[in-house]
Formats: C-alpha cells, structure tokens, sequence
C-alpha cells in the first residue's frame, strides 16, 4: 500500500470460481493499492476489483495521531445501528467477535460514500451494524490491545477511536470491499498480503450469487485458523510475550523479488516458493479463501450481485 502517494490505482482479479466469471476493472481511488493484473483474459468491460498491494513497510501504514481528543478506546461502547429503513441501494454490514477478547473494529471510509462510524468496541460475543451507501470502497479491520486514548497493539490508527479515512498500522487483517462496482454486482475479499493480526472471514446474504464460504469459516480447501499460531520466528509480531501479529514477508523483507516489484513484477517470476519465507503458503494453510500475496487472485476475490448485506466475522472456525 503505497499511503505516501496522492492517488493510488489498483488493478484487482476477480474470480467467481464456481461460475466460472473472471472479471477485471481499473479503479481509481484513496483506498486502494496496486495489484498486478490476472493472467486470465477476462471479458471485454469486466472489472478487477479489491485488495490492496504489498507495503513497503509496516511503518509506513501508521498516521500521525491526531491533535484533537477521541473517546476512550477502553470505555466506548458499541453502536449499533437501528434496525433502518434502508434507502436504494444500501447495504447491512454486521461486525460479530467470536474471539475470546475485547477488540476494536475500525473503517478506513471512503470520503465519497462516508458513514457515521468508523470505530467500535466489540467484547467477547459482541456485534455491531453499519448501513454501507452503494458505491462505498472501503476497508475493514480489527484493532487489539487498545486501551484509554493511547495507541492499539495492532491495527492503531494514530490513536483514534474513529478512524475516519485513516488506515491501520500494519500488519492487520483486511477485509475490503468495493460495492457496485460493475454492473451491479459487489466485489470483496480477505487479505493477508501485509500480514495478519486476527482470523477473519466474511459471508453475504440476499442478492442472486450463493455464498461460497459456510457460515462457519470453511470452504473445500479448509476452515478458517489463527495465522499467528503458525507464523514463522522471522514474521511474528509480540507484544508482552505473545504473539500478535504475523507480517509478510513483503512488510517483513521489503524486497522486489517479496513483493513481487521491479523483475518479479510479472506473474510468472513472482513465485512465494522462491521466496527465503513463504508467507504465502502460511497464509494460504490458515485462511485458504483469502489473499496470500498480491498476485492470489483466483481463489480469493467474491462476488455478489443484488442488494447483499455482509457479516465479517473475527475469529477462527469453531471446532
């Protein structure tokens, strides 16, 4: 994610595998990073839609904190919204934390499409709702560690309760949407390509595509697992002695032949197996429907078309 540069572009791969529908679109916009095009060749007009690229630091992601007071990240409770009476083209967005720990849900809005709130605080079993305006393009994540009006362990954004437009510090698990984007249908998926600080999956209802991932985090290749209970000793992130976080190896090595820039730029040299850390392959094992590096496009980018609301939920499959 290149946050230093004005306008960021992505070019993103969508795949509805089990309908066999590849689609490409060029999108412009604040939210977004740059991802190398599929080698498939998609249909005349089709889009390419959402994740971000890799960083080229963990660092870089973390805005300065903001001047003005926020509410108490440990105080705040959650905000819920009313039951609405949603106008065309609106959609439900559910937030539901099956972890074992208190966690803070952020947005990175999309100053064009804005929401009310963009921060939360979610206990253990907790949930919160958002109504999305069409059009939105935006990203999703959850912050841990937080207390009072100090910085989260992961995920901070400066400091902020509501994070506005501001993007989290990296690593951190994404969700990212972009609704309405071709011809009515919505593209979204979850990405690890800058890393991961909790598990997360993501299912849709209404709409007129099937969900492709169960309710309870799985798809043919596996379930959704805790990535920092397998990270590798050179990707993990601790804090007090655990783990929280487990970065890429893009975020964590900052090399081209990593983040697949410069000569590793076309599909067939960015190989992760090549890499001295395979990020990728830890991901993938954990979360096997969500981005693992930047070119995963196949099995990792969703569809919806019609009016479909969304849940992401934070934690890992139940056993």
């Amino acid at each position: 994610m290149h946050l230093k540069s004005s306008r960021r572009t992505l070019v993103l791969a969508a795949c509805a595998c089990g309908l066999g529908l590849v689609a490409a679109l060029l999108l412009a916009g604040p939210f977004t990073g740059e991802r190398a095009a599929s080698n498939s060749r998609p249909a005349a007009g089709a889009p390419i839609v959402p994740s971000a690229s890799a960083s080229a630091s963990a660092s870089a992601s973390a805005p300065s904190p903001s001047p003005t007071l926020t509410p108490s990240l440990r105080s705040a409770r959650p905000r819920t919204a009313p039951k609405p009476n949603r106008r065309a083209g609106q959609r439900l967005l559910t937030m539901v934390n099956r972890t074992a720990r208190t966690i803070w849900p952020a947005v990175a809005a999309d100053p064009k499409h804005p929401i009310k709130a963009t921060g939360w605080r979610l206990p253990p079993g907790g949930k919160v709702s958002v109504v999305l305006p069409d059009h939105w393009d935006a990203r999703v994540w959850a912050r841990t560690g937080c207390s009072g009006h100090t910085h989260c362990v992961t995920g901070d954004c400066g400091g902020r309760f509501q994070c506005g437009s501001h993007w989290g510090a990296l690593p951190a698990t994404l969700a990212e949407f972009n609704l309405n984007a071709w011809r009515g249908m919505d593209f979204y998926d979850v990405s690890l390509v800058d890393g991961s600080n909790l598990p997360m999956y993501i299912n849709h209802t209404g709409g007129r595509t099937p969900d492709k991932i169960s309710s309870t985090g799985c798809v043919a290749a596996g379930c959704t697992q805790d990535t920092n209970a397998t990270c590798p000793a050179r990707l993990r992130v601790t804090h007090g002695g655990a783990v929280v976080a487990c970065r890429s190896a893009c975020v964590a090595l900052n090399t081209d032949q990593t983040c697949c820039r410069g000569e590793w730029a076309p599909r067939p040299k960015c190989v992760p197996a090549q890499w001295p850390i395979d990020s990728a392959a830890v991901f993938k094992r954990a979360e096997p429907f969500a981005y693992s590096y930047v070119n995963d496009d196949a099995t990792s980018v969703f569809t919806c078309s019609g009016l479909c609301d969304y849940r992401i939920t934070f934690g890992r499959s139940p056993h």
